[in-house]
């Protein structure tokens, strides 16, 4: 079963697909300024869909930075203490 959705997680998974440390992720920044294009966008979905986040690509493409990302991934997470961290 897939560790639960947390903002550290959260960080940690965008350092991977934008090669950073996960420090060095300034959730102001913009999914596309950054560098993620959309194949790496739907393998981040899929990862977090399988934790438990009912939310889809147009949803995230409608949104202009990591920090709105991580806002609506909070609310559409199921289970407790997804958003500690």
């Amino acid at each position: 079963m897939p560790e639960p959705l947390t903002l550290d997680g959260f960080r940690a998974d965008l350092a991977e697909c934008l090669f950073l440390e996960p420090g060095e992720v300034d959730l102001e920044d913009s999914p596309l300024d950054a560098g993620l294009d959309s194949l790496r966008i739907v393998t981040l979905l899929e990862r977090w869909q399988a934790a438990g986040a009912d939310v889809t690509f147009v949803e995230l493409a409608e949104r202009t930075s990591f920090a709105q990302w991580w806002q609506l991934l909070t609310e559409r997470t199921r289970g407790a203490g997804h958003a500690d961290a």
